[in-house]
Formats: structure tokens, sequence, C-alpha cells
């Protein structure tokens, strides 16, 4: 067996629960089932904003024979983030320093690509998103998973401490977290920060921190967010618009160095190249014309925390154990069962569409996205407190204890 094959094989192996998930004929009829509540994936289960379609609509017509031609990170688009970060952040980004990328997946990779040699390591905090795992071996790397600390849901500092070693060469860390909904503290990401500090200048290089910050504006409460990058230089801000516009198709991001970043330039460089040779990691014309845009539009955040609102008291009421995220637009409620992919498919009989927690590392957890209806959310809240109390009496596996 080459090389090749057997890395291959290692990815095959990290995406081993979520490949079945995709072939799996309970979750994958939802789509032609017309009872649907689905609370699956993040997807929109409403028309996209108008002001988006319209934006979209207007970019299309072309203005130059150029208008459809290879692009790169084009300045307007590089502009406009770069302003938008600096009115938020109080920090100084330069156009220069933004890289755009067809969204946060690709930012990911690109930075990964960048930074490692064969062998490196890279932690990542578990739960994770699904694909970090298998980006890090992608790039040649060598996976570290580090669990948070599941009373507070908080990073788990000893342990990351305890994880890096001379090899290590990059952390990841999601803030606000999907799927825990946990926005890590300022306290936190400051002794974050002075551990790789201390780790980089054991190693003789730096220990990279790679910023998933997908979520950022999707936060509840009134709470701040406060950006890992803004405590630790050797830092990648990486975003995507999916979220916030609620368009995960329309593949658009971007990677920003930070102001304070060291050797800036050998960096972007490096970022550059790796994004020519990750399969042209750029977005489409369209895209990055209308980012100027599309930067300061968003879906209703308002509404998304009267949905969380709801549905937590709601599932609380029933009975079912969760705790209330202060960011992403996901719930993460405990199974009645220990099976949760078995729970999950008895919602998925009964035409409500979850996520089995093992997907996302969380056994005995499903993970419910509110991006689902205002309709959807009020027609499964009956069959939520039915089937819960249906998997009480036939507890087909010892229930968790709460």
């Amino acid at each position: 067996m080459g090389p090749t094959t057997k890395r291959l094989g290692r990815i095959q192996n990290a995406l081993s629960n979520l490949l079945p998930f995709f072939q799996d004929p309970v979750f994958n009829r939802r789509g032609e089932d017309p009872l649907a509540c689905d609370f699956m994936l993040g997807n929109p289960q409403e028309m996209p904003l108008q002001r988006y379609v319209e934006t979209l609509q207007h970019w299309v017509v072309p203005q130059n024979k150029d208008w459809y031609a290879y692009k790169m990170s084009e300045e307007p688009a590089r502009q406009a983030v770069a302003h938008s970060l600096s009115q938020q952040r109080g920090l100084s980004f330069l156009p220069e320093d933004i890289h755009i990328t067809t969204g946060a997946f690709a930012g990911l990779a690109v930075c990964l690509n960048a930074i490692l040699d064969p062998g490196d390591e890279v932690i990542f905090i578990s739960p994770p998103w699904f694909f970090y795992e298998t980006l890090i071996l992608s790039a040649f790397g060598v996976p570290v998973r580090v669990g948070i600390d599941m009373r507070t849901l908080d990073l788990d500092l000893n342990a990351i401490e305890a994880a890096i070693t001379s090899k290590t060469r990059a952390i990841i860390i999601n803030s606000p977290n999907n799927p825990t909904g946990k926005i890590y503290p300022v306290e936190t990401l400051g002794q974050l920060a002075l551990l790789l500090t201390s780790a980089s200048q054991r190693n003789g290089r730096p220990v990279y921190l790679l910023s998933d910050e997908s979520y950022y504006r999707i936060v509840y409460d009134g709470r701040d967010f406060i950006s890992p990058t803004n405590f630790y230089p050797n830092s990648f801000l990486i975003y995507t618009y999916g979220k916030t516009l609620l368009t995960p198709g329309q593949r658009l991001g971007y990677i920003a160095l930070p102001p304070d970043m060291p050797d800036k330039e050998t960096v972007g460089l490096a970022v550059f190249t790796s994004q020519l040779t990750t399969g042209y990691a750029f977005p489409n014309a369209l895209l990055q014309y209308s980012l100027p845009e599309l930067e300061k539009l968003s879906i209703d955040i308002e509404h998304l925390q009267e949905k969380r609102d709801r549905m937590v008291s709601s599932l609380r009421g029933m009975g079912y154990d969760l705790h209330v995220p202060e960011g992403t637009f996901y719930l993460l409620p405990r199974s009645p069962w220990r099976d949760d992919l078995a729970f999950t498919h008895l919602l998925a009989e009964n035409h409500i569409y979850c996520l089995p927690g093992v997907i996302a590392e969380m056994p005995g957890y499903f993970r419910i996205s509110l991006t689902a209806s205002d309709e959807m959310i009020e027609r499964a809240l009956p069959g939520f407190a039915a089937l819960l109390e249906k998997a009480r009496r036939e507890d087909p596996a010892p229930a968790l204890v709460n």
C-alpha cells in the first residue's frame, strides 16, 4: 500500500462517523418528506435575504471583458473586510493582509497547507467541527485531539498544555463554538496566549493559532465577542459569510492576518501560494464584487435568539437536559438514550431531523439547528415531547445519568 493510499485511509478513518451519516437513508429522505422539520445541518429553511439576492443580481451584469476572468483577492473586497474588522476590533487591519477565500473551510485548509511540514502536530478541540481532523491529515499534519472542560464547556488549558510538544505547530480554536455555543472568555484566551508564547519560545518557532470565527456575529444576550487573535499575534483569523447570511452554498470568506503578526510578509506570501495550490481557493468574481455590500448584511439575530429561547424553554419543560448556548445557531440537548443515533432515528421516523451527537464527538447528545423555520419549530415541539416519553418507556439502552 503506497503512502497516498495510507493517508487516504487515515482520512477515511477520521470520517468514519460522518461518511455513514451522509449515506443514511433515514436522514437523507428529509428533502422529500413534506412534513419534515429539518434541524439537521444549519441549512436555510426559508427564502434568503432579499437584499442578498438583489446584490448578486446587480453585480452579475458584466462591466468589462474581464468581469468573469480569473480573480484572486480583489482590492475592493479586501478594503471592505479590513475597514469592517478595524471598526469592530479597534485594530488597524490592512487590506493587503486580507486574503479572500471560498469560505472558512478553504481558509482553514489554506492556512494549514501554508504552515505545516509533514509530521507537524496540530491541536484541535473536541467536540470539534466535523472536518478539522481531516483537514490536518490532508495537509500532512498529525491531529492531536484535546477535550474541553465538560462542566464549563470552556477550554481545558491544562490538557492543552500537556498536549504541546516540540512538534506542535498550530492549534485550532472555534469561538463561538460549534456545537456547544460557548464563547471562550477573556481570561481563558489570555492564559492560552501565554501558553502558546511559552511553547513557541521553547520550540524555537511559532505555534500558530487558527481562530475559526465562523459564528462571531451570531451571539446572544448582548454579549461581546472577543477574538482569540486579540491576545496572540501569531494568529490567523478565519471567517465565512455563510453563517451570518445563511448562504452556506455560496462559498465566501477570508483569512485576516492581525496587524501585529510577526513576519507578515513572509506569512502572507505563504498564504497566497497555498491559495493557488489548494484548488485555487479564491471566490468567484461575482461574490467578490458583492462582498462590500454583503459585509453589511445579516440574518435577524434577535429572531434567532427568540427561537433559541423558545426551544430551550419548551424542551426543558418537557424534561430534556440542555444548556443555553451563548452563540451560534445550535442547541445540544442530552439524548434520553445513550445511543443518540438510535434516538435521532426515532425522531426522523416522526419527521423531526436532528444531528446525532456522535457525529460531533458528543455521544449521548444530539444537535438542533435553529435555522429551522418558526413553523417547523411549532410543528416539532409536540413530537419532541411525545418521543421523549416514548423513549423513556421503551429505553432500549441505559439512559445517561444526569
